[in-house]
């Protein structure tokens, strides 16, 4: 390995893979090097392999050349670099095929040449050499494209540094390309979202899916107090109490749950950091305790959340588009359980009445206080009439009086909050994977470890994600009263087994797909907590429209 600088690491140069990012798209070099959000897809793996096998296959005349020059603002690493009759000839190489001419003599790609070309430029300044071409092997096709360098590249390299160091400058994302087919092919669009970008300012678009279907790792819940988390080699060691060891591949796993009293060692939460894994606390209690935020980056992105969310007007208008949205998901499921009910017409019928009411006065909130009432009265509605939903043969153990909680009093309450537990933690987990700041909310204000931000999202979630599966596992008779509780004076508590059926519930719950609305597209519930993030940060991007739009139907 060679290593060769005209100064340390200067933070002004210009990576020249970033200049590649930049004449394909200038909105995906804005997200890299701007937002310093990354993806790693197939195809990126596939280019890494590939430059290895290069390596391997070159021998003495392969070198990997770190190069920076402050003077012309780049820095680089170049794949190979040869010397042909006393010239020094740098080489790209690349896994697809190249472009075609009209008269299909093969061209390179505008974003390899600039490339190819930014590496010549970059040995001439570095090296104090000149350097006459560069060149680019296309291995699909087996093709080896010749690229000049004479002063029109130079200029044309000059321009492209320049309008990279405009755009690190500004905090406005670029749009997205009128090229549909370069976001096929971009392992960043499930972070910039272009069709569904494309869909707020044409709402007879068409979008193709670009977002993720699903993440299929595991959530691990660590719930039996005393076992030990660790690190063997790449996989996750759990060692519960008595000794019995569990080994987990890392890279099955997205989340790490510790329920109450569990240990876990510096070199498992190094590891779990390392591959980007989520790590939650829940106390023994059900009660959220936070997260680790192991962000790096991202701070762009949380600069204009704070810019947009410091606007009362725009929170306001957020605010009433997420309480419509819950609560007319509310009043729906109600619906839904009155048209399953052959009694108490009378009861759910007047809530529903009552709801609609109070749901056409929201739009007429000036202010968040004046919004909170209307909630207020709306969960009032909500509650009394979901008693209603449960079967007459429900055991009385189980039955719902109201809302309580901090600490619940009855069985039905115990499954609530332990529910919407498990959904804050993972809003804080789909909040910290998309780079937003789960303190700063729009709706809801800071109060003990419940960030306002993940209590703003849930709101959406609740219905599907929660209130569904107590009723339906109530109305299942699947809840043992006495072994899945635990009663302590007049706190009522989920038991260890009860913890673990209503992970169980939950979990499997996230699985199920629901169509989005407006997108058209479905997605599981737990893909679909974290496009709802993505979509609340394009709501100050000027991308609005599609956020707060998930309503049962």
């Amino acid at each position: 390995m060679v290593c060769l600088t005209s100064s340390s690491l200067d933070l002004d140069t210009i990576r020249v893979s970033s200049l590649h990012a930049l004449a394909y798209c200038e909105r995906l070099f804005f997200l890299e090097e701007v937002e310093e959000l990354y993806t790693q897809d197939a195809a990126v793996f596939a280019g890494r392999r590939l430059h290895v096998q290069i390596g391997k296959q070159e021998g003495e005349e392969y070198e990997e050349l770190f190069l920076e020059s402050s003077e012309l603002g780049l820095r680089g690493k170049v794949d190979v670099l040869r010397t042909i009759k006393g010239e020094l000839i740098p080489y790209e190489h690349k896994r697809g095929k190249p472009a075609r001419d009209d008269s299909n003599k093969p061209i390179p790609w505008d974003s390899d040449r600039l490339q190819i070309l930014a590496y010549a430029y970059l040995i001439e300044s570095a090296l104090e050499q000149k350097v006459r071409e560069g060149r680019i092997r296309y291995h699909a096709d087996n093709v080896l494209v010749k690229v000049p360098f004479d002063d029109s590249g130079r200029e044309e390299v000059r321009q492209a540094i320049h309008r990279a160091r405009e755009l690190r400058k500004s905090l406005f994302r670029p749009p997205v390309t009128s090229n549909e087919r370069l976001c096929l092919r971009c392992s960043l669009a499930p972070v910039c979202l272009p069709e569904e970008a494309r869909l707020t300012h044409n709402r007879e678009w068409q979008p193709v899916r670009l977002f993720p279907e699903d993440d299929n790792r595991r959530i691990i819940h660590i719930l039996e107090p005393g076992t030990k988390v660790g690190k063997a080699g790449e996989q996750i060691k759990i060692t519960q109490p008595e000794g019995l060891t569990e080994l987990v591949p890392s890279q099955e796993v997205s989340q790490i749950v510790l329920h109450g009293f569990v240990q876990i060692s510096t070199q498992a939460v190094h590891s779990l950091v390392d591959k980007e894994i989520g790590i939650h606390f829940i106390s023994s209690g059900g009660r959220y305790v936070g997260s680790l935020d192991t962000r790096s980056g991202s701070i762009q992105r949380r600069i204009r959340q704070y810019q947009a969310l410091s606007d009362p007007d725009f929170c306001l208008s957020l605010a009433k588009r997420l309480v419509f949205c819950r609560a007319e998901g509310q009043r729906k499921f109600l619906m839904r359980g009155r048209r399953n009910k052959t009694t108490s017409f009378a009861c759910l019928d007047e809530c529903i009445d009552q709801m609609r009411d109070v749901i056409q006065k929201i739009d007429r909130a000036d202010k968040i206080d004046s919004l909170l009432g209307y909630e207020g009265n709306l969960a009032a509605l909500y509650f009394k009439g979901l008693s209603h939903l449960l079967v007459e043969q429900t055991d009385p153990e189980m039955h719902f009086d109201g809302r309580n909680r901090r600490p619940p009093t009855d069985r039905f309450n115990a499954l609530l909050s332990f529910g919407y537990t498990l959904l804050l933690k993972d809003m804080v987990n789909a909040i910290l994977v998309v780079g937003l700041e789960p303190a700063l909310g729009f709706y809801h204000q800071p109060r003990t470890q419940a960030p306002p931000l993940a209590l703003d999202l849930m709101e959406i979630f609740r219905v599907p994600l929660v209130d569904m599966i107590v009723i339906s596992s109530i109305n299942r008779q699947q809840w043992h009263v006495k072994e899945d509780f635990e009663v302590r004076g007049n706190q009522v508590w989920l038991s260890d087994a009860g913890k673990r059926k209503f992970v169980a519930l939950y979990e499997k719950r996230k699985e199920e797909s629901w169509k989005h609305p407006i997108l058209g597209y479905s997605l599981t519930y737990r893909r679909l907590m974290e496009l709802e993030v993505q979509l609340l940060e394009k709501e100050w991007s000027g991308e609005t429209g599609l956020f707060a739009n998930l309503i049962l139907r």
